[in-house]
């Protein structure tokens, strides 16, 4: 297991290089556990034609891992032919212009103080990504300017964790024992900072909304049953939200499902995970006998950018971090 420098290291914009690999598809599996969760990931991957380097070694972002398992194609291997130190996985031996990556690792989100990466909040896992907290999940190419397609399926314990989400759309479910699965897909390809899941005993508050072109969307509030009356204002913001950015900018959304999760212990206001919004209960909550013309406001605000960011952040996304004002300027803009 490497653990991460704990002293920061500066980052220049002159240094910026393109990938030298791309990761086209990426299958997860997440198994829950009380005390450790296993993660196995499947990458399919190819070098990168823009890189000035064909030649490089593969190496992966990862923090705070333990490796069960490491492939390539298939074939298992040794501890002699990769190399792990502080945050970045490096292969010994060349690969394939195009392969699949398979890792098996063992993270401990109870102990994960960070609020990075996947974490335990009480009795809710819950996730937070942007900007390098994918990489305590597993390897990967924990960069912006690396876009790929998303299946995850998470394992967990049926009746602490009756709620399983992840970005996309529901593709599958089923149940083994006293333990039960989800299957999500997102189709559109995303960076690794937008990846999000969520697993907990949470209540539902749902709507509908009809996109400009008749497409059906699920609209789904998830929080603590105690919340479930501080729901209704965020949810008329959030349509209020989506029918506003068809009229104006002519933009759908485009999935079938979008949802937002109110997490007590989340370590930003809001988070604009590809279809699965993550928020502070303090930027979603509200009613009239407990809330002031301001807070209104400020709900109104964050739901409306997080929203935005579906398109002005998501489906289009920054190169690399200085470009972080682009993605979030534009959104302020449209959000005001």
């Amino acid at each position: 297991m490497a653990y991460r420098d704990s002293q920061p290291r500066t980052i220049y914009l002159k240094d910026y290089r393109e990938p030298d690999f791309l990761i086209d598809k990426t299958d997860l599996v997440v198994e829950l556990g009380e005390t450790e969760t296993r993660v196995k990931s499947t990458l399919a991957m190819r070098r990168n034609p823009a890189s000035d380097n064909q030649i490089a070694a593969l190496a992966l972002h990862g923090v705070d891992l333990e490796i069960v398992s490491i492939a390539i194609d298939g074939q298992v291997l040794a501890d002699s032919r990769y190399h792990h130190s502080g945050e970045i996985l490096t292969l010994t031996e060349a690969v394939p212009d195009s392969f699949t990556f398979f890792s098996e690792v063992i993270i401990k989100p109870q102990e994960n103080t960070s609020l990075e990466g996947l974490y335990k909040s009480r009795a809710l896992f819950c996730t937070q990504c942007e900007a390098e907290g994918f990489r305590k999940i597993t390897f990967y190419l924990d960069r912006p300017d690396v876009m790929s397609e998303f299946t995850t399926t998470i394992i967990a314990d049926r009746a602490r964790y009756p709620v399983l989400l992840s970005n996309g759309n529901p593709v599958d479910r089923g149940e083994e024992g006293d333990r039960h699965w989800v299957r999500w897909h997102d189709p559109f390809k995303k960076p690794s900072y937008l990846f999000a899941m969520v697993a907990g005993s949470l209540s539902c508050v749902e709507d509908r909304f009809v996109t400009a072109s008749g497409r059906d969307v699920a609209l789904r509030i998830y929080v603590e049953d105690k919340d479930l009356d501080k729901c209704a204002f965020a949810m008329e913001a959030l349509k209020k939200s989506m029918r506003w950015d068809e009229e104006i900018y002519g933009r759908e959304y485009d999935l079938d499902i979008f949802m937002i999760v109110a997490v007590d212990d989340f370590n930003m206001g809001a988070m604009e995970n590809k279809g699965l919004n993550i928020f502070n209960t303090s930027a979603v909550l509200a009613k009239p006998e407990i809330t002031t013309d301001q807070s209104f406001q400020t709900i109104q605000a964050i739901v409306a950018h997080e929203y935005f960011h579906n398109w002005s952040g998501n489906r289009v996304t920054c190169r690399d971090w200085f470009q972080l004002s682009l993605k979030e300027g534009f959104t302020v803009f449209r959000d005001s």
